[in-house]
């Protein structure tokens, strides 16, 4: 079964190693696995809280998904997107907000914080804090509940967005009688590789003290390197290596036995000079590909747009039907659409055909079911039941949860189908991956038409 983990990433300020080693690497790694359907986006609606610039947030986003995608994020694998590019989150935001609680957001860390500045410094609580900060975590919501997470990497300090977005997903599963939404669940990074800056604090863009990832090049790698604070041994006294910024650095990069050998010559009295020089070449070796492609993305940002809008479909084919859903739920139906319409009957047509199952018996003896579009395609094919009321027992659930409870693993020619960890059906093999990804989108609406039915 594959676990939905996803992941914002913040659209301000430019990539440094810091941001490398302690978040693009292991999150690049952690997309490549088999049992992960991963989920990043740019967050660049949450970027304005905090910047009324148009020209850096413009680049910072550019800037951002060409580090990731050169650092190895495949967008045929994962789903990549911004946040801006899809409808479906503001809508979203804005009916969780209309069942959020004020008195749970008033205890939102962030605004708390911006509150206790200023009744310290004599000022009004609210002055300067504007609407946007104080929504965020509805924002936030909005951006795991329209995927259906079910995991989001935190640090501990963010955990309290995760349960909010758990309460508001339940509160409105509560009121309008269904199971929506799926309630996500933190998945705490404990073991965060933290980065020193060249001062030996942690690497930070609000230090001053960072060793940038790709900008201005290897020339301007070795020079930030070469600015680490060391302390005043000469060459041929014995160093420390564990007190050492630059030796935690090198660490973050090396292999067990290169991390040997260094640490061993920082003993034996390696000069600050050489030490710097050999750790400029060890990230170096790693960085230089990747800087490579980054520079081919930054100077063709239309291949970045169109991996973003590829991302961004994807994307939509899942927040689109949950929407209408919502709508539907709440009666924002089109005119003559509603439940208490009292229009006459009219005669069936091809365009008012609903999806449909069918159930046959295989010739080993078992049951077995598919689910049809209303134009009469195959859309899923069930495992085999030695017992038809089985079979039966699993459509019915099909009718009742629709789309929301269903776990759609992704394959490079089909999809399977999960119900609570189990694989009950599997979709047709497609062609390629747009047809695969359309198919998506008529499963989609096909289980959430017939839960709509039900």
């Amino acid at each position: 079964m594959q676990t939905r983990v996803l992941t914002g990433i913040t659209t301000t300020g430019t990539p440094h190693l810091g941001n490398y080693v302690g978040a693009i690497r292991p999150a690049v790694e952690a997309s490549r696995r088999a049992d992960v359907d991963a989920f990043y986006f740019m967050a660049d609606y949450h970027a304005l809280i905090k910047s009324d610039d148009a020209a850096r947030i413009e680049r910072s986003r550019l800037e951002i998904a060409a580090t990731w995608l050169a650092a190895g994020l495949d967008p045929q694998r994962v789903t990549f997107y911004r946040q801006s590019d899809i409808p479906e989150i503001p809508e979203l935001t804005w009916f969780l907000t209309c069942v959020a609680a004020k008195g749970m957001l008033n205890r939102a860390h962030a605004y708390k914080a911006a509150v206790d500045r200023n009744t310290e410094t004599g000022e009004d609580a609210d002055a300067g804090i504007t609407a946007g900060l104080y929504m965020y975590p509805v924002l936030m919501a909005a951006d795991i509940l329209a995927f259906d997470a079910h995991k989001v990497p935190v640090g501990r300090d963010q955990i309290q967005h995760i349960e909010m977005a758990r309460d508001l997903g339940q509160r409105f599963n509560h009121i309008h009688g269904r199971e929506f939404f799926v309630l996500p669940e933190a998945l705490i990074e404990e073991q965060v590789a933290t980065l020193p800056g060249l001062d030996g604090r942690k690497m930070s863009k609000s230090y001053d003290n960072t060793i940038p990832l790709f900008a201005g090049g290897k020339k301007q790698l070795r020079e930030t390197i070469m600015r680490i604070v060391t302390d005043s041994r000469l060459p041929g006294e014995p160093k420390d290596p564990d007190s050492a910024a630059l030796f935690t650095i090198f660490r973050a990069f090396a292999s067990e036995a290169e991390t040997t050998a260094f640490r061993q010559a920082l003993l034996d009295g390696l000069g600050w000079g050489d030490a710097k020089q050999v750790l400029y070449e060890r990230i170096e070796t790693d960085v230089a590909p990747m800087r490579e492609r980054y520079e081919a993305f930054m100077a063709d940002p239309a291949a970045i747009e169109a991996i973003l809008q590829q991302g961004a479909q994807k994307a939509r084919a899942i927040a689109t039907p949950k929407l209408a859903a919502l709508r539907d739920a709440l009666g924002l139906r089109s005119a003559g659409t509603s439940a208490t319409t009292t229009a006459p009957p009219k005669t069936a047509t091809k365009q008012d055909k609903m999806p449909r199952f069918a159930s046959f018996r295989d010739a080993d003896g078992k049951f077995r079911f598919r689910l049809f579009s209303a134009e009469g395609e195959e859309l899923l094919l069930s495992i085999p039941f030695a017992d038809p009321k089985a079979a039966g027992a699993l459509q019915k659930r099909l009718k009742t949860l629709g789309a929301a409870a269903a776990v759609l693993q992704i394959q490079p020619q089909g999809m399977i189908l999960d119900l609570d960890g189990v694989q009950v059906a599997s979709t047709p093999d497609y062609r390629d991956a747009q047809s695969r990804d359309q198919a998506l989108v008529q499963l989609r609406q096909a289980l959430d038409q017939l839960a709509a039915q039900d």
